[in-house]
């Protein structure tokens, strides 16, 4: 390994952290300001990106053993569960439901199911850019 290397794989673990949180701030942000799933998703996918450039193919498999191909699939059923909630409940089709919850060392929170919503678009297209990241490079099994 060369010396630049080491460089850039310790700045690109910070880096990629950051990238990740802010993702998060991005995905819980949305519902109220612009952000959401598809950009949280965006910049989660970056992330990763980011990984794929810097480290070898070998250590990403050990650090991310799975299947996006998966990770699409999971999100599109979140995603069609939380339409479909409403009308077990006999309220209409996309009825939003929300509650407040507090929890004791952080405060109080908002959540509906917009963010239930949200996280399976993030998580749908962090599978299809990954999924077309790996299949342009060629790793995909």
């Amino acid at each position: 390994m060369r010396e630049n290397d080491v460089l850039l794989e310790t700045i690109s673990k910070v880096v990629i952290v950051i990238i990740l949180t802010f993702g998060f701030y991005i995905f819980f942000n949305g519902h109220n300001e612009p952000g959401g799933g598809f950009i949280g998703g965006l910049v989660f996918a970056s992330g990763f990106i980011l990984m794929f450039l810097t480290f070898d193919a070998e250590r990403i498999k050990e650090a991310l053993p799975f299947n996006f191909n998966l990770l699409v699939i999971f999100g599109s059923l979140i995603s069609i569960t939380t339409l479909f909630i409403p009308l077990f409940y006999g309220d209409d089709f996309l009825t939003q439901y929300d509650g407040h919850f507090n929890v004791s060392l952080l405060g109080d929170f908002h959540l509906s199911t917009v963010t239930l919503f949200e996280f399976g678009i993030l998580l749908t297209v962090l599978g299809v850019v990954m999924t077309i990241l790996l299949t342009i490079s060629g790793d995909v099994d």
